[in-house]
């Protein structure tokens, strides 16, 4: 990495609101502390306001603010694949939020820069998310931001279809399908449920009631048991059954 390159990133680190060592430092860039402890003596001493001290930590002081971002190779290809993955397999909300993102990036870019925008030769094929299915993860998304119950009519495995009132706790991506992990009225107890199994989907009108028990990392915390108690070739998928 450049010398300009990792001050930059050093700018970005210092920026993060935190206090950070001079170790923490030297391990997200990949250099020694003596190395950050000279870089920023130099950023010092070209007026950037950087308080703290060794062996306490450093921040930047509040409302300084980093340089605009610029971007490498890899790092302009990663964002236009992962915009790719999201038009690709996320609801249609967030594949918008994609495409207005990169163009912003675009917009500030050098000329020179512009194509590697494009990731060619890099593609995401969609061939497993539908357009219900999409519709129904914008809907799951929407009401565990918005801490609402949502009604639901569900297809298990079997073809068996069963109303049910979730409380949505989050959403996973297993490579081919979306899950919804979350506290189910009817049985009592965490479930997790395909979106493409949905029948129906729509936001309830009561609010998820404030729990200290009921809450993602039960749910996780859940799945980890299940594993646990399970042969160890079927630990690795394990979920719960709806």
């Amino acid at each position: 990495m450049r010398r300009a390159d990792r001050l930059f990133q050093l700018l970005v680190e210092l920026g993060r609101n935190r206090v950070r060592t001079a170790r923490q430092l030297g391990e997200r860039l990949g250099v020694s502390e003596r190395t950050i402890y000279r870089d920023i003596a130099d950023l010092a001493a070209q007026g950037t306001p950087i308080e703290g001290a060794a062996g306490v930590g450093y921040s930047l002081r509040a409302g300084f603010q980093v340089p605009p971002l610029m971007f490498d190779r890899d790092e302009l290809e990663a964002l236009a694949l992962g915009a790719a993955w999201v038009s690709g397999y996320a609801d249609d909300a967030l594949a918008q939020a994609a495409d207005r993102v990169l163009a912003k990036v675009d917009a500030v870019l050098p000329q020179r820069l512009r194509p590697q925008l494009k990731a060619d030769g890099l593609a995401v094929l969609s061939f497993t998310h539908d357009a219900r299915s999409r519709a129904h993860l914008a809907t799951a998304r929407a009401a565990a931001r918005e801490q609402r119950k949502l009604q639901a009519r569900y297809c298990d495995q079997d073809g068996s279809q069963t109303e049910r009132l979730l409380w949505p706790l989050g959403l996973f991506y297993w490579g081919k399908v979306w899950t919804l992990a979350a506290w189910c009225e009817l049985r009592g107890d965490y479930r997790s449920f395909r979106i493409d199994r949905f029948e129906e989907l729509r936001t309830h009108h009561e609010s998820i009631p404030r729990s200290q028990q009921i809450n993602l990392r039960g749910f996780l915390d859940r799945v980890e048991r299940c594993a646990d108690e399970r042969p160890r070739d079927a630990a690795a998928g394990a979920q719960l059954r709806p």
